[in-house]
């Protein structure tokens, strides 16, 4: 041993690898000591965290008592919440078990709106049209009082079977409106975009046909994609107008006439949309009224209102007994 430790002081003690060694024992010395001090103050540590776990509960126990909010408070307050989210989507719900056992519709659903909705919409008619509401409320219930309208649409759906995807009632829904605006404006021109199955065409045509025999007659231009729409425009009401069967856009542009009453219900897109009220634009008379089917999900008509100096309204539906909540009506008017 005494050899090995004259041979160290000789060649190495004063070397790097002499002073790596003296770090490396260092560290352990410390590390030694750090352990020891951490475990020792282990329990105290431990305490002092449970402490301030306590602190904090009880501020937030204060802060609830502070508002009047103990436990029993905060579970009534979300039993009361939780029935009160029950009865407001309860009438949708409820609709909706019964439709989902008994209705063939997939899309395009039939329903009637409420009373208070058919007013609603009667006063903000008038201000477009600019009538009496009483005489649009008038027209409304002159439709929902069309019994030949209505047997012709449910002999055709009856007709069509199940595989029409229809059911075999006659509801309009928002429609009321398009009827009430074309009877207060006795256009010579109605176009509608979008004929699908035809009850919105029915509806207008029978529009046209009580113009017509008040003295004011005029003409109906559907357009639509899918050869197969308009199913439900029978006669009488086919002879007051015609439907151009391919793509909306050109239907509108080969279309020479000038128009008092448009109503988009074709392709849903925005920009396809904004490109059919441009297509109609200049071809717009100065009475004329623009009706947007899809305003509750874009601001495209809103938006050709602003470009054009036109004026802007909006109505949304209230269906009554359905669990839809419902579409709109966006209304461009001068």
């Amino acid at each position: 041993m005494e050899q090995i430790l004259a041979l160290y002081r000789r060649y190495l003690r004063d070397t790097a690898f002499a002073e790596a060694g003296r770090s490396v024992k260092r560290s352990a010395v410390r590390m030694r000591e750090q352990l020891a001090w951490r475990w020792a103050e282990a329990p105290d540590r431990f305490r002092a965290r449970i402490g301030r776990a306590r602190e904090a509960w009880a501020a937030r126990r204060r802060r609830h008592v502070s508002h009047g909010a103990d436990t029993s408070t905060t579970i009534r307050n979300f039993w009361y919440r939780a029935r009160y989210i029950a009865r407001y989507y309860w009438p949708r719900i409820a609709p909706a078990g019964h439709w989902l056992l008994s209705s063939r519709e997939t899309s395009n659903f039939t329903y009637d709106l409420t009373e208070r909705n058919r007013s609603h919409l009667a006063s903000l008619i008038a201000l477009v049209v600019k009538v009496p509401a009483e005489q649009v409320s008038a027209y409304i219930d002159e439709l929902l009082a069309d019994e030949q309208l209505k047997r012709k649409v449910i002999e055709r759906v009856r007709a069509l079977g199940r595989q029409g995807g229809l059911d075999p009632t006659a509801m309009f829904g928002r429609r009321v409106g398009w009827y009430a605006v074309a009877r207060a404006l006795k256009p010579r021109v109605i176009i509608e975009t979008g004929v699908e199955k035809g009850l919105g065409a029915a509806v207008l045509c029978a529009a046209l046909l009580r113009n017509g025999q008040e003295g004011h007659p005029g003409r109906y231009f559907g357009t639509d994609i899918d050869r197969a729409a308009g199913m439900l425009l029978t006669e009488p009401y086919r002879t007051m107008g015609e439907i151009l069967y391919g793509d909306s856009l050109e239907s509108l542009a080969a279309l020479d006439v000038e128009i008092d009453l448009f109503i988009n219900d074709s392709d849903h897109s925005a920009s396809y949309e904004a490109a059919e009220y441009d297509l109609i634009a200049p071809k717009l008379s100065d009475r004329a009224v623009v009706l947007a089917d899809n305003a509750h999900v874009t601001d495209e008509l809103y938006l050709f209102a602003q470009r054009t100096g036109r004026q802007f309204l909006f109505f949304r539906e209230e269906p009554a007994n359905h669990w839809y909540l419902g579409a709109g009506i966006g209304l461009s008017f001068r």
